[in-house]
């Protein structure tokens, strides 16, 4: 048995993701440490406006993937097994309409946020705060592109260290901020979308300047960019990445300027934080998937994916059982209601967990994400509609409900997907 769990963690995929995992973690502590920071420099409606619009940007970053995740996971990977000669033409064409079609909705943000904020959002922040936030949105999916492309090249330790050096410079400039009593929802953004981004780069140009070069100098060819596969994807991953956040949405529509916006905003985050461990997971195990064509060869990805994907379930359990008085000295007492908050949204988040495996079987091994659209249209729908009920009858107890509820949806339909194309492999290689 020990044998046998030596060997299992001694394999090139427990490597990667004991790698990630670790580099995602550092990532989260530095989260962890900006929250139990904030909370004592902001008011809980303060921190509720900051949470609202740091989501507003990192959703919008997701949105602005436009599908070039699922691209780059799956044909990077082989392009570089093989020595494309056309991987510099393929990343290029990637970032480039990907930076053209962000520009777009960012300039379109840009003139309609204020009128957006007034009838929906509901922050009341300063216009300037809410440009800020627009103008961050290009610098993290440029930092997102960055990142998939390491991660595809499976330079796991080198994108987590140029990560975490970020977050430590980050951290730097807020304890500098403090004492000149320039933080301010503003400034804590400006922080954290533009600057932490822009050291991100800098560090990744002085190790790889070649590649850079490289990238720039190459042609821009459509065919590259796959848009039926990237496309789809995209609006699916969109749909999804929405949902995640409506909840929180909804309660600043509902309940504007109140602090249960803001003790919600926190037990998300700190959930977000171990989804951190989902990712770190997935990211490693998604070309794997991409080379499956067998039955033999689901089942066997299908349960060593099962097995790592036990940590962050037991992570989430452990959340649930972790006494109040943990959550009070990390958060102070005046965010008392986040520990029950925090509890309540560990058991669909558990769900979602196990969602993943589907998810990467239809996407990166029969490549359908027609399906993923389906089951991620059904998972916005009733979130958005669960909360909009739920949320003036129940207020922050409202959500998990609705939460459950979608994942078990979208579960049931990626598993019954997943099962009908797992019928049309081969049972073994011929």
């Amino acid at each position: 048995m020990i044998q046998r769990i030596s060997n299992f963690i001694k394999k090139p995929t427990s490597k990667n993701i004991v790698i990630n995992t670790i580099g995602n973690y550092l990532n989260v502590v530095f989260i962890a440490f900006f929250a139990f920071l904030l909370v004592r420099i902001l008011a809980p409606s303060q921190y509720g406006v900051l949470s609202v619009l740091l989501g507003i940007a990192y959703v919008l970053a997701n949105i602005l993937d436009f599908g070039t995740t699922a691209s780059i996971y799956s044909y990077l990977p082989v392009m570089i097994e093989k020595k494309h000669r056309n991987i510099y033409i393929f990343l290029k064409t990637i970032l480039f309409y990907q930076t053209i079609f962000s520009l777009i909705i960012i300039c379109l943000l840009f003139i309609f946020f204020p009128y957006l904020d007034k009838i929906f959002f509901k922050t009341g922040a300063p216009w300037w705060e809410l440009y800020v936030t627009t103008f961050s949105v290009l610098f993290l999916v440029w930092q997102n592109y960055a990142i998939n492309v390491l991660f595809a090249a499976k330079r796991f330790l080198k994108a987590n260290i140029f990560l975490n050096l970020s977050n430590l410079i980050k951290t730097i400039i807020i304890f500098i901020l403090i004492p000149l009593h320039l933080i301010t929802v503003g400034s804590i953004i400006f922080v954290f979308g533009i600057i932490g981004p822009i050291v991100f780069f800098i560090l990744l140009f002085f190790e790889k300047k070649h590649i850079v070069f490289n990238i720039l100098k190459a042609p821009v060819k459509k065919e590259e960019f796959r848009f039926g596969y990237t496309i789809t994807f995209f609006i699916a991953s969109q749909f999804f990445n929405l949902a995640q956040r409506m909840d929180l949405f909804l309660l600043s529509y509902f309940l504007s300027k109140s602090p249960e916006v803001g003790y919600y905003g926190l037990a998300q985050k700190i959930i977000l934080t171990v989804i951190a461990s989902i990712a770190s997971i997935t990211q490693v195990l998604s070309p794997r998937f991409s080379k499956i064509s067998t039955k033999e060869e689901v089942r066997r990805e299908f349960k060593t994916g099962i097995v790592y994907l036990l940590i962050p379930t037991a992570f989430f359990i452990a959340l649930f059982f972790t006494p109040n008085v943990i959550f009070y000295i990390f958060f102070t007492e005046k965010f008392s209601q986040t520990a029950i908050i925090t509890k309540t949204l560990t058991w669909p988040y558990i769900i979602y967990t196990f969602l993943n495996l589907p998810v990467l079987f239809l996407l990166y091994t029969v490549k359908k994400p027609a399906y993923i659209l389906i089951a991620n249209l059904a998972i916005f729908i009733v979130i958005t509609f669960g909360c909009y009920y739920l949320i003036p009858k129940m207020k922050v107890a409202g959500p998990p409900y609705a939460l459950a509820l979608s994942f078990f949806i979208g579960f049931i339909i990626l598993s019954l997907t997943s099962y009908f194309e797992y019928r049309k492999l081969p049972d073994k290689t011929i």
